[in-house]
């Protein structure tokens, strides 16, 4: 009797060990994708010809404007450039040899480095939402984002298993002065997560403040050593390089930190309405924004970016997971291959208002473009809403669940003796079912992704529980990731110096709101 009470408790105590595995806060953290799928490849030998002639022309014909930057116009005529004013036309293969000092990847480092990511090759880094001044939840609707907000998307972030990388500006937090702002934000990436993350770009100060206070956190011989930041340089397309963000861009080549030349391209508005005249546009640019990156400093990180919309013409608005929209991605992933350059765009795009079904179609759309064009760095791949007006707490984890449906179709088909489940197939035979055989009850916990997020119940539990729509569970879920949050580890003496410097440079100046 003894040895069955003894039996039973031992089996009791072993209940109770799994279900508080099962129940205990875990935080995962997925590593980044490495597709085993092929890139989808738009344009053939001839159309990828004509359009790099094309851009070349548009470089040595039509030039590029370098807006108030005398030393970038000095640097250029150096070069071999032909400066008139502030514009820069450049001869035919210029660009192009300048280009060729670029890596073609590159490991931006974490604090912990089990986070740290390889950006290029066949990798796939997920960054979330950038830049957006309002945000919205079930409860308070659309607001303006305070610095609150933006600590809790950080913690979302680093509570994703299926993001890479905290990112930027996941809302712009609009009751701290615009000229401090970006210190808190800063502080809370370094502070609150353990990802890679990006630093300021909207002013060359706050790039430099960027990277002193990177070198408090990871050393200042380590930054001097290593990429530890990748940060978002627009072009004021079309042709115009201004001396705010190449300002910020200098900063960060100078370090050896990385810089993302993205062409902010609206369709119809910003470039020619036809996918072929867009595509010379942009790869003008980025060639043009690269080359100058590598004047600065030879071998300096960059990654090839394009950010591309369509307009409605009845409108005006951008519009979303368009097929236009998919050829520019697609294309211009073949042409940033041609110049072994990483390769930035997609993302979780979408027009809607609300994270309803036109958010769904259309961030679909764009998430599995981004896969299939051979992206590098996905930023926005988590919370877009209201064309990048909005960053969306329950759209974030609406956003992050498909992330692991990307990570799963990105592997393809395993073809190894177990992928092919030959003995499965012999043991079950005609008329049986392989529940439960044992290739299934060998492979069953990783063969299928698994939603954590979506419904798929029978109805009558579904109507039991409360009818709840996937805004409704995406909101449960936020409450959740917040309330499991726990702050990854940090030097206590590393957060005092960081809050010195914050304290430091917010005293220098007075606040400015605009």
């Amino acid at each position: 009797m003894a040895e069955v009470q003894g039996r039973r408790r031992a089996r009791g105590g072993g209940g109770a060990a799994r279900r508080a595995e099962r129940t205990s806060v875990r935080i995962e953290a997925a590593k980044v994708i490495e597709r085993n799928v092929p890139n989808l490849e738009i344009l053939n030998a001839e159309a990828l010809e004509i359009i790099e002639a094309n851009a070349e022309t548009v470089l040595e014909e039509i030039g590029v404007n370098f807006v108030e930057n005398p030393a970038a116009l000095a640097l250029w005529k150096d070069a071999g450039a032909d400066v008139d004013g502030e514009r820069v036309r450049l001869p035919k293969g210029l660009a192009r040899k300048l280009c060729a000092t670029a890596p073609s990847s590159y490991i931006q480092h974490a604090r912990n480095p089990e986070r740290s990511v390889e950006v290029g090759g066949k990798n796939l880094v997920l960054a979330p939402v950038y830049g957006p001044p309002f945000v919205r939840d079930a409860e308070g609707g659309r607001r303006y984002a305070t610095i609150e907000d933006f600590r809790k998307f950080v913690k979302l972030g680093y509570m994703s298993k299926w993001l890479h990388h905290s990112g930027g500006t996941v809302c712009e937090p609009t009751d701290v002065a615009v000229n401090k702002r970006h210190l808190d934000m800063l502080l809370a990436h370094m502070t609150l997560s353990d990802k890679p993350f990006m630093g300021s770009v909207t002013e060359p100060v706050r790039a430099e403040d960027s990277v002193r206070m990177s070198e408090i956190l990871f050393g200042k011989d380590f930054v001097a050593e290593n990429t530890v930041m990748t940060s978002l340089i627009n072009i004021n397309s079309p042709l115009t390089f201004d001396s705010v963000m190449i300002g910020a861009m200098e900063v960060y080549a100078r370090a050896n930190q990385a810089s993302i030349i993205s062409p902010f391209i609206v369709g119809g508005a910003m470039a020619p309405v036809s996918v072929a005249g867009t595509l010379t546009q942009v790869l003008a640019e980025v060639l043009a924004g690269v080359a100058y990156s590598q004047l600065i400093r030879p071998g300096a990180p960059v990654i090839a970016g394009t950010f591309v919309t369509s307009i409605d013409m009845n409108s005006g608005a951008p519009t979303f997971g368009t097929p236009e929209a998919a050829h520019v991605t697609y294309g211009m992933g073949q042409l940033a291959r041609r110049l072994h350059l990483p390769y930035r765009s997609a993302g979780a795009f979408c027009g809607s208002k609300l994270p309803d079904a036109q958010a769904a179609y259309e961030t679909a759309n764009s998430l599995n473009m981004g896969l299939l064009s051979g992206v590098n760095f996905m930023l926005h791949a988590a919370g877009w809403l209201e064309g990048g007006l909005v960053s969306s707490f329950e759209k974030f984890v609406m956003d992050v669940d498909q992330l692991g449906a990307l990570h799963h179709l990105a592997r393809g088909i395993d073809a190894s003796e177990n992928g092919q489940a030959m003995d499965a197939i012999r043991e079950v035979g005609p008329g049986g079912h392989y529940l439960g055989c044992e290739h299934t009850q060998a492979n069953f916990k990783e063969a299928f992704w698994r939603s954590d997020l979506l419904d798929y119940k029978p109805f009558e539990t579904w109507s039991e529980e409360g009818a709840r729509d996937t805004v409704a569970l995406a909101a449960n879920r936020v409450e959740k990731l917040l309330g499991d949050y726990q702050q990854p580890p940090i030097d206590p003496a590393v957060i005092e110096a960081l809050n010195a410097y914050v304290a430091e440079r917010k005293a220098s100046e007075p606040d400015a709101f605009s």
